[in-house]
């Protein structure tokens, strides 16, 4: 389907635009991925995007999650037919019009992508939105701070809100050695000790090829499952669908260098498997499986995971290790920073009040999250574990999952 030209383009400095730009939107999946090479090539004309816009990310999502009829890809072409604009979104289950970005629960960072170098792509954009939500309010979950739904937000001429969202933490992409500069002498005398113990065990670390991804991913989730035995695991990173959609999107961003798999041997043997997603300034450890055998030799898993993640973060010039959503105890060792995640809600001529109403109900359950977190930590301090308060969680850093 054809939106039509929207506004001529102008010629700025440094702006590749000619002409008018025209937008058009996807509802077919088989469509959708048949964009998978132009959406790579515009994917890497937005600095701010991270792997979870990546094409392979997002069209695996839709095929294990999304719904018949739902999906609604919005697109900003210049005259050349060059894409220099995307919103990858779906309509939202429920009675009330609302479009959400593809991803779901098990996606940490929600985003659009625009060309740097053309300047009027995100007003096209927003221009295309407004039209093809015909109604409905757009909105943008776990947006990262400087994202490129950021311009979107600040050029968009009907109401909008932005509500705070998901907290993540994130520490400098640099050597382990520099990070343990960031913690008390003592503690970085014991983390140096346990990697001298880790070396001594004789784990090696083994980063995992194209080819060997499939059989690598199905270690992994078994070792996930085995690690979570008896204890409160994310229900759906243990779901079929997950891990079907793994299976699609990791080999070929592995070999698009948007992912790693590594797995840490004794030997022959397997005892730990960790995702790591990456883009050129971000590198976040997903998801992660351990033999518990391992703890039994008191290694350290997280620091482990951590202390290979650095090297190659850093060794790969990214700026930033994200330890993605969640605020777990073990992440604040390292002192990181807190970057809360926004919510970018826009509405459309007609949908101001469904969009005050859409707000006003996140948050109430913000504000009711809260009360329930801080029952939680005055819980811990009194040495007791609120029902439901252990605050498991089934991935090293992302939260939730299903769609």
């Amino acid at each position: 389907m054809t939106l039509g030209e929207l506004a001529p383009a102008g010629t700025g400095t440094g702006s590749r635009t000619s002409g008018a730009l025209r937008a058009e939107i996807v509802r077919d999946e088989d469509a959708f991925g048949r964009l998978g090479p132009e959406w790579k090539a515009l994917y890497g004309r937005c600095a701010a995007a991270t792997p979870f816009q990546s094409h392979a990310w997002l069209h695996s999502w839709w095929l294990s999650y999304g719904r018949p009829g739902a999906l609604r890809v919005v697109l900003v072409r210049r005259a050349d037919g060059a894409l220099v604009g995307a919103a990858a979104l779906t309509r939202a289950r429920g009675p009330l019009p609302v479009l959400v970005p593809l991803g779901g629960a098990i996606t940490d960072f929600t985003d659009v992508l625009l060309d740097d170098d053309c300047p009027d792509a995100a007003p096209a954009l927003a221009r295309a939105l407004a039209r093809a939500a015909r109604g409905a309010v757009v909105d943008l979950r776990e947006v990262r701070p400087g994202a490129a739904a950021e311009r979107l937000y600040a050029v968009w001429r009907g109401p909008r809100r932005r509500l705070a969202d998901s907290e993540c933490l994130e520490l400098p992409a640099v050597p382990m050695e520099a990070l343990l500069e960031r913690i008390p002498s003592g503690k970085a005398q014991r983390m140096r000790a346990k990697f001298r113990k880790l070396d001594a065990l004789g784990i090696h670390e083994h980063v995992v090829s194209g080819p060997e991804v499939p059989a690598a991913l199905e270690r992994l989730l078994r070792l996930h499952q085995l690690q979570w035995q008896g204890r409160q695991v994310t229900a759906e990173h243990t779901s079929d669908r997950f891990a079907r959609h793994l299976a699609r999107a990791v080999r070929p961003m592995v070999e698009h260098g948007d992912a790693m798999v590594t797995e840490y041997r004794l030997g022959d043997e397997v005892l730990c498997a960790d995702l790591t997603l990456m883009s050129p300034r971000l590198a976040g450890g997903y998801l992660y499986g351990a033999d518990p055998a391992l703890r039994a030799r008191k290694v350290d898993v997280a620091a482990m995971l951590l202390r290979h993640a650095a090297r190659e973060s850093s060794a790969g010039g990214r700026a930033t290790l994200s330890m993605l959503r969640g605020t777990e105890p073990y992440k604040h060792h390292w002192r990181p920073e807190t970057v809360p995640n926004q919510r970018l809600m826009l509405a459309g001529r007609g949908t101001a009040p469904l969009l005050w109403a859409l707000a006003g109900a996140a948050h109430g359950r913000r504000w009711a999250a809260g009360q329930v977190r801080r029952r939680e930590w005055l819980g811990r301090a009194l040495g007791r574990t609120p029902q439901g308060g252990n605050g498991a969680h089934g991935s090293n850093g992302a939260n939730g999952g299903g769609g």
